[in-house]
């Protein structure tokens, strides 16, 4: 095709379009300014048709706006909401029509629409304008679009960003944008509907809150606070018309790219201040300005103070991990939308404004806290440290800190070690971590469950390290088994203990003892039944270990619990949303508080008595103490090798749990010494001040006192077990109750291995599960051991034998010993013999001779002596004993 050719081609198509133009002109006009006219013949013309089945009117909703997360802050002695952070899929911020500067509505006239005021939503004169250059200019194709019509395309372009999935939206956006005919006859129709529902300056004002600025900045608001740091309300005239003239080509006219070749800050912003200053030149011909005005604002130059795009929960500051908490709260729950893409749409889109739980106060104490304690990174050692507070009665979650810079960019690890992504205070689906073993603070569970089968904190245990059969344990899922278990205690106790002291000082052997007496099933249901779950998803195990807190959770989950049981064992879901507000004033609907009996008072009245020795006196958490006259209750988590550390606890009012461990790898934390202390004892001091910045907020009551069966326990006789094997004796204390330790073998005269009693004895009560020791007889009669008197005169021999205990001594003569005369050849019973101390000892006195007529008893005559004229002679020549 030739160069003419084509030239009359393409002029032909414009005369067409003229012609096309001018009849939808004429239709336009007729029923935008003389409507009545619409019911005559005139217009009854076939151009009619072409409006047949086009919607009547623009529903005008579902506009992008931006959403603010907003957190409490005392600020002069009131409670106050305040912004942490902001999302958008389009930056924009609608303002009302007194916060818009004048200047910026006359510029927006003078730059698209100098009529505006005159037409009912289509420029008839525009339109004719338009299609002649069309076919006069051969150049650039010239629109006739009102602010009305460009605001209803807006609308439209707007509404299909703001639908739920990828593929609606790029739908609508391709309806919206598409060209032809079509799409223009639907805008005219719409906007001179438009003109009918709203005001000239209601859809002026629409206008400026919707239109493009460039890039993702929409609205007037957005686009001042973007390219010159101030509100639209402050607008100069040459600012004005600076950012009005952006709106005609948002990519080429922009302020925020002053490389731009074309348009830079090289050469002035050189399209920019072309543009403006035709908008300044309108203005003045439309006596918007005088000519002082307009000299003033042509001479200005075009400076622009671009201020940053923030947007998201790295804007938040050390409330960023709380921030993103809320966000995935918003992707996981229905309430918000049928699936998690449409829900997160709907939430950077709606222009909601979210007032959530958090309290800036205390998070900025806990904060400072875990700062001075754990560095952001150490050199070979992934170290970790979260700590959550949630509110006892509601579930307000007050405080979420860790000891990283929050950064979801996708490359944070790549901005340096400080930076993280991953909430070490929830779980996975929460953008968490899959928890951390939660040693010791689980252990709580142990204890409730022991207290709900009926046991006491009085009853006694065995807290020695030793091997347990895992067969020996039972379980609603099967028996266990495996080899021989043996776990330690951290200070190897041995003895028996009150299940009071193993708490207080959280012995292993004491809790694996009580966990041997239950059934697994029922130590995960008080876990269950307080929202405790594994961090990574999935059921709590059963396995014997899990009584000493294998399974692996997070510090929200363990803060929700105890703050449960500090609430008379109401718990409560964390939540952090409290309201949610729409642009126009209404409330969303938002997760339902979810509050419930946990466990039972009376059980958890009794939990938090013993957790309140783990806090005073001698307890493991004695240095979380806050001390400051309010009542708390605790328990400490140390794992193996002091990978993971912990403080859980709670006040009537809050409850928190701090960590600080291993977020990966195994290094020994009481082997590592940071500036603030060891590592190992960190937890204490964030728990400690963290405590106290929250009882001063929140304050506190006194714990219940627990019943007194849950103290003392169930009395039970002890049954008669003499004459019973040890074995025997052992099953039956165990089936009344009571536990049964070896007391050893005891002189007897019994069988050997025969039970001759218990302590306490038989008939006497005891706490059910006390342990009675067992003795067993020796097979050797009870008694007094005889000395060895041979040889000794019969005066040293007496005193030796009532030393002894033996008081009825008998004397006989020894007719046939040798030896000196007058000393003791012999005694019955026998030197070394076992005998009652009440027995006769008959001492045998030897005569010197060797030899006599003595009868066999020894009382008869020898060499003419007798005992008397031994003993009783007071012949000074007879010799005498």
């Amino acid at each position: 095709m030739s160069a003419r050719s084509g030239l009359r081609s393409s002029r032909l198509g414009a005369f067409l379009g003229f012609l096309g133009m001018s009849a939808i002109a004429g239709v336009l006009a007729t029923v935008a300014v003389t409507p009545a006219i619409a019911l005559t013949g005139l217009a009854a013309s076939n151009s009619t048709g072409m409006f047949e089945n086009l919607p009547e009117y623009l529903k005008v909703g579902n506009i992008p706006e931006k959403t603010t997360i907003f957190a409490h802050q005392t600020i002069d002695g009131v409670d106050q909401n305040v912004p942490i952070a902001s999302f958008f899929a389009e930056n924009r911020e609608s303002v009302g029509w007194d916060q818009v500067s004048q200047f910026a509505k006359d510029a927006a006239l003078a730059a698209e629409d100098p009529r505006y005021y005159e037409h009912g939503g289509v420029d008839p004169i525009g339109v004719v304008r338009a299609a002649v250059l069309n076919v006069l200019g051969g150049g650039n194709i010239q629109g006739a679009s009102t602010i009305t019509q460009q605001y209803v395309k807006n609308v439209l372009v707007a509404q299909a960003t703001g639908l739920a999935t990828e593929a609606e939206r790029d739908a609508a956006y391709e309806e919206a944008t598409k060209v032809g005919f079509d799409r223009k006859l639907r805008e005219m129709r719409l906007a001179i509907a438009l003109e009918k529902q709203f005001t000239k300056d209601e859809i002026l004002l629409g206008y400026l809150n919707i239109a493009l600025f460039g890039g993702r900045t929409y609205g007037i608001q957005a686009a001042s606070i973007r390219y010159y740091g101030v509100n639209a309300t402050d607008l100069t005239l040459a600012q004005a018309a600076s950012l009005l003239a952006i709106v005609n080509n948002p990519q080429k006219f922009r302020l925020d790219q002053p490389d731009d070749p074309e348009n830079g800050a090289a050469n002035g912003y050189a399209a920019n201040l072309e543009r403006r200053d035709y908008i300044l030149g309108n203005m003045l011909e439309e006596k918007k300005i005088d000519q002082a005005q307009y000299d003033e604002a042509i001479a200005t130059p075009i400076q622009p103070n671009v201020q940053p795009v923030v947007s998201g929960c790295t804007t938040a500051g050390s409330a960023g991990f709380f921030c993103d908490y809320v966000v995935n709260t918003i992707k996981n729950d229905p309430v918000f939308g049928a699936s998690a893409e449409e829900r997160y749409q709907s939430f950077i889109r709606g222009g909601f404004d979210v007032y959530t739980t958090l309290d800036l106060d205390l998070q900025g104490e806990a904060q400072a806290a875990v700062d001075r304690n754990v560095p952001k990174f150490l050199d070979g050692v992934d170290i970790g440290a979260a700590g959550t507070a949630v509110q006892a009665g509601t579930g307000a979650i007050r405080v979420m800190v860790q000891n990283k810079d929050f950064n979801d960019s996708g490359n944070a690890a790549e901005l340096g070690p400080n930076f993280s992504a991953l909430n070490y205070n929830t779980d996975t689906a929460y953008g968490g971590s899959t928890g951390f073993q939660a040693a010791s603070t689980y252990k709580v569970f142990t204890l409730i469950a022991w207290l709900r089968a009926g046991h006491s904190l009085g009853e006694v245990l065995n807290v020695s390290e030793r091997s347990w059969d895992l067969a020996s344990f039972r379980s609603c899922t099967g028996a266990g088994g495996g080899p021989p278990w043996s776990p330690g205690n951290d200070e190897n106790e041995s003895g028996t203990r009150s299940v009071l002291q193993a708490t207080a000082r959280s012995i292993n052997g004491g809790f694996v003892a009580m966990g041997q007496q239950l059934d697994q099933c029922d130590i995960r249901k008080a876990a269950e039944d307080l929202g405790v779950h594994p961090a990574g998803g999935g059921e709590l195990p059963t396995n014997p270990g899990n009584i000493l807190g294998t399974v692996t959770v997070s510090p929200l989950t363990m803060a929700a619990a105890y703050a449960g049981i500090a609430n008379n064992g109401m718990v409560c879901s964390p939540i952090a949303i409290e309201r949610m507000v729409k642009p126009d004033g209404t409330d969303a609907a938002i997760p339902a508080p979810n509050c419930r009996q946990g466990i039972e008072p009376e059980i958890a009245h009794a939990a938090a008595y013993a957790l309140q020795g783990v806090i005073t006196g001698g307890g493991t958490a004695v240095p979380s103490n806050p001390d400051d006259g309010i009542e708390h209750m605790a328990k400490t988590g140390t794992s193996d090798f002091a990978y993971q550390t912990w403080t859980t606890g709670a006040s009537t009012r809050m409850g928190l749990s701090v960590w600080v461990g291993n977020v990966s790898g195994e290094v020994n934390l009481r082997k590592l010494e940071l500036d603030s202390g060891q590592a190992s004892s960190a937890r204490h001091r964030i728990w400690r001040p963290t405590m106290a910045a929250i009882d001063a907020k929140y304050g506190g009551d006194d714990f219940p006192e627990p019943a007194s069966q849950y103290l003392k326990g169930v009395q039970v006789e002890v049954p008669d077990v003499t004459g019973q094997t040890f074995e025997s004796a052992r099953s039956i204390l165990e089936g009344a109750g009571f536990t049964a330790q070896d007391g050893g073998a005891q002189p007897s005269s019994a069988p050997a291995g025969q039970v001759i009693g218990t302590d306490p004895g038989a008939g006497a009560t005891a706490t059910r599960g006390t342990a009675v020791t067992v003795y067993t007889s020796s097979g050797v009669p009870a008694g007094t051991v005889v000395p060895n008197v041979v040889g000794q005169t019969a005066s040293q021999a007496t005193q030796v034998l009532r030393d002894a205990g033996f008081e009825d001594i008998d004397y006989a003569v020894d007719r046939e010993a040798g030896g000196a005369v007058c000393t003791v050849s012999a005694t019955d019973p026998g030197a070394g013999a076992s005998v009652d101390p009440d027995d006769t000892i008959t001492v045998f006195i030897s005569l010197g001779n060797g030899g006599g007529n003595g009868n066999g008893n020894g009382n008869g005559n020898g060499n003419g002596r007798d005992l008397e004229d031994l003993f009783n002679n007071d012949d000074d020549e007879q010799e005498t004993c």
